[in-house]
């Protein structure tokens, strides 16, 4: 079961490994790391590359709850959105760090960072920077300065990061994105859009030498779900929520 799906309209456990040398991008390695993934789940047969040239393994994205992988230049990426289970999330990560030391020669001392990203998005055809303002509020002097000035938020996206450790090494953040435009403000056009609640727990830095890529991501998992429990369901998407069914 899913703790968290329910608090936004869709729910989302992404994890990015960035390396600090260039990952290998031959045939090979590239169809061998991905034939890997597909054996363990069947169903992400929709294999294609971008622009950019990077590589991308998904599902198709039709039945929306999906499962994507990729690999670009320095980044290997893997995603759910809207799992049955958190759990079924973090296999899925915990398998591309399991196989991406040996398939792609990826080295505890090769990351620069470790990203989890525990993401809620709602869908909302309004000014999201207002509804966030309304839903969570302003701090005091800022929120006398936009009484005083009389004018309308067109800019509103609220983030806070935490280092959990002396060295800074380890972070959490949590912010949100709006995709309101002050055109759309003027016009009072709103397409349906999403709003965004990111958390995120970051490891940056070479791994400790005793310490591996998935008791890392085990690490980060905790920092997330800690998190997201006690303080943003309660603070932050709840109030967004009920802002969003008041209006």
């Amino acid at each position: 079961m899913n703790p968290f799906g329910s608090f936004g309209d869709d729910f989302y456990i992404n994890m990015t490994l960035t390396t600090e040398m260039p990952l290998p991008s031959n045939r090979e390695a590239v169809l061998h790391f991905f034939e890997r993934i597909q054996k363990q789940y069947p169903s992400m047969r929709n294999f294609y590359c971008r622009d950019k040239g990077d590589f991308v393994l998904e599902e198709d994205k039709g039945q929306g709850h999906y499962r994507w992988n990729t690999i670009d230049q320095r980044r290997i990426c893997s995603g759910y959105v809207n799992p049955e289970s958190l759990e079924d999330a973090l296999a899925q990560h915990r398998l591309v760090l399991d196989i991406a030391p040996y398939m792609l020669s990826v080295s505890p001392l090769d990351c620069d960072a470790l990203d989890l990203l525990f993401g809620f998005d709602f869908t909302y055809r309004g000014n999201h920077n207002g509804l966030v303002a309304d839903a969570l509020g302003i701090n005091a002097p800022l929120e006398h300065l936009a009484e005083h000035m009389g004018g309308t938020v067109i800019n509103y996206e609220p983030s806070i990061t935490l280092a959990l450790n002396d060295e800074c090494r380890l972070q959490c953040r949590m912010n949100i994105e709006t995709r309101t435009n002050a055109f759309q403000v003027r016009t009072g056009e709103f397409p349906e859009e999403q709003l965004s609640v990111y958390v995120t727990a970051r490891q940056y830095g070479s791994l400790d030498q005793d310490m591996t890529y998935i008791e890392a991501l085990e690490r980060l998992t905790k920092i997330c779900e800690d998190m997201v429990e006690g303080q943003v369901v309660d603070n932050v998407l709840q109030p967004l929520a009920r802002e969003i069914a008041l209006r």
